[in-house]
């Protein structure tokens, strides 16, 4: 078996990280958790349960990230958020990659639980993630908070079975909050990158967006709370592209504007939603 590193990003993570770290203790040689200073039981609870703690300010999604997985000792990371966790599929087919690791970085569904129920289709699913890699040739990246793992030359991903199981939304006002502090920081994240919003992205993308999911990729055969997910995976992009275009308007630093209502509430703050 080749050694494997598992890596957490948490802030105020005590409902969460327990479960998270359970499920990967059959297949984990190091845990590595990377708080950004908890102010519950998130750091006390992840000793508890065997991983190593370490804690830094934290410095958006993708630098956090990155600096977590620099921490890990072994080469090949497993990087999860503490609100995820693997389902027995998944843990069996890493045990199995761990053998020989023949791949340089690994592919696998994402099914995220909505008010106590997985949902199997629409644009929550398949969510599929590299989140297992060898670290010297992967990278997060992306844009804020749509961060994702870039691999360096031409490496293509092995398709591992089973299911990263996202535990995120309890409650609507989770999805609603969530949404909102989301919207707000890819509007930021967009501006600073000089991507501008206009009247028609406002209009077409979320009507393209609610077609895609619910329609397209049959959001509909998850009943009501699959037409309730398209309405507001809908609002999301509306939201971020309003948020942009008010940010043209006031031509203000998006840092000034939008850092009050993305910072941490009652939910939260870390995680790729």
């Amino acid at each position: 078996m080749h050694a494997l590193s598992v890596v957490i990003i948490t802030f105020n993570e005590e409902q969460n990280i327990g479960r998270c770290i359970r499920s990967v203790s059959a297949v984990a040689d190091e845990i590595i958790v990377l708080d950004s200073y908890s102010t519950d039981n998130t750091v006390e609870l992840a000793r508890q349960h065997g991983a190593i703690v370490y804690q830094e300010k934290f410095r958006g999604y993708i630098g956090q990230k990155n600096y977590a997985i620099k921490l890990a000792t072994n080469n090949y990371i497993l990087s999860l958020d503490a609100d995820e966790a693997l389902d027995q599929q998944l843990i069996a087919s890493i045990r199995e990659a761990k053998r020989t690791f023949t791949h340089r970085a690994y592919i696998m569904n994402r099914c995220t639980n909505y008010c106590g129920r997985f949902i199997r289709h629409g644009l929550w699913y398949p969510d599929k993630k590299i989140r297992l890699f060898d670290k010297t040739i992967a990278t997060w990246g992306g844009l804020n908070p749509h961060d994702k793992i870039q691999l360096k030359g031409s490496f293509k991903p092995n398709y591992l079975e089973g299911n990263i199981l996202h535990y995120s939304f309890n409650t609507v006002e989770d999805l609603v909050w969530q949404n909102n502090r989301l919207s707000s920081i890819a509007a930021a994240s967009l501006y600073a990158t000089g991507i501008r919003s206009s009247w028609f992205k406002m209009v077409v993308r979320p009507a393209w967006t609610f077609l895609k999911g619910y329609i397209l990729r049959r959001g509909f055969l998850d009943g009501a709370d699959g037409f309730s997910i398209a309405i507001h995976t809908s609002h999301q992009v509306f939201q971020k592209y309003n948020k942009l275009f008010r940010l043209q308007r006031i031509k203000k630093s998006p840092v000034a504007t939008l850092a009050k209502p993305i910072l941490p509430g009652t939910k939260t703050a870390i995680g790729d939603g």
